[in-house]
């Protein structure tokens, strides 16, 4: 599995310029080899990681899984 590393400050200030979503880029970095992003704080510490899966059809699944999550700690903070 290939691990590439990700500096999220710089990910999500790139995402906000392009008005894109993190989907977006993940779906265009499917290419068959799962890989595992770490995404790293500006002190290198891992703040997060995901493994991007073989194909779309997974990328769907977890997107869909996140954003259950997500609503479901977003309510739990209300």
């Amino acid at each position: 599995m290939k691990i590439i590393q990700i500096k999220a400050s710089q990910f999500f200030e790139l995402l906000k310029m392009k008005d894109t979503s993190m989907w977006e880029i993940f779906a265009q970095m499917i290419d068959g080899e799962e890989k595992e992003l770490i995404f790293l704080d500006d002190e290198e510490k891992i703040l997060f990681n995901y493994i991007l899966p073989k194909n779309l059809e997974q990328l769907n699944k977890d997107r869909e899984q996140f954003a259950k999550e997500y609503a479901e700690k977003l309510s739990s903070l209300n």
